[in-house]
């Protein structure tokens, strides 16, 4: 039998339309799926400011850590159903979204093609990525840059607002 590996990920999940918390929640259930891949770790919800097109909703956003047995393109194209069978409908860039599922990390990989970047090519310039992140995983190594997520969020200059969601 062939010998199965196991690759550490982290997912960064998003939602701004609806009841955001709810889908968030629907999104790592729907992901939770041993034995491709197992959820390990989920940061806290985290209110987030809108970049980009900011005349939108305010965003809630949170990180998971993975364990799978996907490549890295199946995992994308997995995140990509997940986003289909919830409603997804990509209309404008950095526009309100139902869901939106990004791979920030994929182990140590550095993947760059036509369908996928990893690690994610804005993550180490985002306050909503960066906070969640160091919350579960603050030694994780962006492989490009060769920091840890904590050293990154210290570095970083950008002042959107990113507050732990409480809800009402």
């Amino acid at each position: 039998m062939p010998e199965v590996t196991l690759i550490e990920a982290f997912i960064g999940l998003g939602s701004n339309m609806g009841d955001r918390k709810t889908h968030i929640e629907e999104a790592v259930h729907l992901l939770d799926n041993p034995p491709d891949i197992k959820i390990e770790q989920s940061s806290a919800l985290y209110v987030t400011e809108p970049i980009g097109y900011v005349g939108q909703d305010w965003f809630l956003n949170s990180v998971v850590k993975v364990i799978t047995t996907l490549s890295p393109h199946d995992l994308l194209h997995r995140c990509q159903t997940i986003e289909d069978h919830m409603g997804r409908v990509r209309t404008m860039l950095w526009g309100p979204r139902i869901i939106d599922m990004d791979i920030l990390l994929y182990g140590k990989e550095i993947i760059e093609d036509d369908e996928l970047i990893i690690p994610h090519p804005n993550m180490h310039k985002r306050r909503f990525v960066l906070v969640p992140l160091v919350e579960i995983a603050p030694m994780a190594i962006h492989p490009k840059l060769n920091k840890p997520a904590a050293e990154l969020l210290r570095l970083l200059k950008d002042g959107h607002k990113v507050e732990v969601y409480r809800e009402c």
